[in-house]
């Protein structure tokens, strides 16, 4: 399971979906996915844009959780 901590990220900065939306284009409905965690794909370009945006890594985004099966 791939896990989102774009929810995380807004909270710590006190940011809204909307005002990400505005300051990177990102499509709003896009960012709503990945903050519900609901999303089944993400363009690269939009993982590229989110880690500028929040001077991230990728990992500190995304991160693999093992599978309970």
């Amino acid at each position: 399971m791939i896990r989102c901590h774009f929810a995380r990220l807004l909270g710590e900065r006190k940011l809204k979906i909307s005002d990400v939306a505005r300051d990177t284009g990102i499509n709003r409905g896009t960012l709503t996915r990945l903050y519900y965690e609901t999303a089944e794909r993400v363009e690269l370009d939009v993982l590229d844009k989110l880690c500028d945006y929040f001077s991230v890594e990728v990992s500190q985004l995304l991160e693999k959780i093992p599978n309970k099966s």
